[in-house]
C-alpha cells in the first residue's frame, strides 16, 4: 500500500464510493480519482487514481 502511494483512507474511500468495474477472474474492482497536486517518485502530478480489486481475504482466530 505505502509503496504504491495509497493511504488506508484513500482505499477505504475508493471502496465505498468509487466506480466499480470488471476485473480479472470474475473478480470485482473499484476506482476513484483523488486530487494528489505533488511529487511521486520525483515527477509531479495533479491527479492519482487508486484501484483495488475485491478479493475475499480468509480470517482465522484462535482462542486458547
Amino acid at each position: 500500500m505505502r509503496e504504491r502511494g495509497a493511504s488506508e483512507e484513500e482505499i477505504a474511500s475508493t471502496l465505498t464510493g468509487g466506480e466499480r468495474f470488471g476485473a480479472k477472474f470474475g473478480r470485482s474492482g473499484f476506482r476513484r480519482n483523488f486530487v494528489f497536486d505533488g511529487l511521486w517518485r520525483g515527477r509531479r502530478y495533479h491527479m492519482k487514481q487508486v484501484e483495488v480489486d475485491w478479493l475475499v481475504i480468509s480470517l482465522i482466530v484462535k482462542y486458547f
